[in-house]
């Protein structure tokens, strides 16, 4: 299981051993934004959902705050998402996260995919209750840095407003049980802008309040792992 630190804007820490990591999948609210999702996702060859949202189990391993994730090739990539955490007092927090995903393997079951790589999750969250009135109009953005270059390039820009709100799952946690002390929930993503290489050696996510300017920030290095011997 893993054991997370999070940081309040009091400075006061709280702690998550994670017990159960789950990750929405196609939960915009537009239709229009869900189908576009579905389009770049059939780019790379993952078929379309059965279900609008879906919810894929994740080991629960897998939520990490790294600055690192180790990869086998080069069609990973991930993804700027808000996660919902139930921490150890039982209380709902909000941070910023990075689901980073096997793309290759995504097209041969997704589910699997998720899998294959972490769930990256800041160090830095808010109590759900101190923004819940101005959920919608957090931002939620990713830059990425093409392989062997410096400079970040944007590859998604929009607003929490665009995906279904945490209470929405946290309701639905509620109603199998699932609502209690080491839970995780990543949100699902927004649209990628187009011409933007999502395969890239560097991601970072930003999730910002601008009513009062604070923003919370992950960032990791995509590294290669060597080629197998045998």
């Amino acid at each position: 299981m893993a054991a997370l630190i999070f940081e309040l804007p009091d400075g006061t820490q709280r702690e998550v051993i994670v017990t159960r990591l789950l990750n929405a999948g196609y939960a915009g609210r537009s239709q229009a934004d869900v189908a576009a999702h579905v389009a770049e996702l059939a780019e790379i060859g993952v078929p379309a959902p059965s279900t609008i949202p879906a919810l894929y189990p994740v080991a629960p391993y897998l939520a990490q705050q790294t600055g690192t994730v180790p990869v086998q090739h080069a069609r990973t990539s991930g993804e700027a998402e808000w996660a919902l955490v139930v921490d150890s007092t039982g209380d709902l927090l909000l941070t910023a996260a990075c689901d980073h995903t096997d793309r290759a393997l995504e097209a041969h079951g997704v589910a699997w995919s998720k899998n294959a790589g972490p769930d990256v999750l800041a160090r830095a969250a808010w109590r759900l209750s101190d923004v819940a009135d101005r959920l919608d109009s957090l931002t939620l953005r990713a830059w990425v840095t093409p392989p062997g270059e410096s400079g970040e390039v944007l590859i998604q820009d929009g607003t929490a407003g665009e995906l279904l709100p945490p209470r929405h799952w946290a309701d639905a946690l509620r109603e199998r049980g699932e609502l209690e002390p080491g839970t995780v929930l990543i949100s699902g993503t927004i649209p990628m802008r187009e011409g933007v290489d999502q395969f890239a050696g560097r991601w970072r996510v930003e999730l910002g309040d601008p009513a009062t300017g604070r923003v919370i920030e992950l960032a990791y290095d995509v590294v290669p792992m060597p080629e197998p011997i045998g």
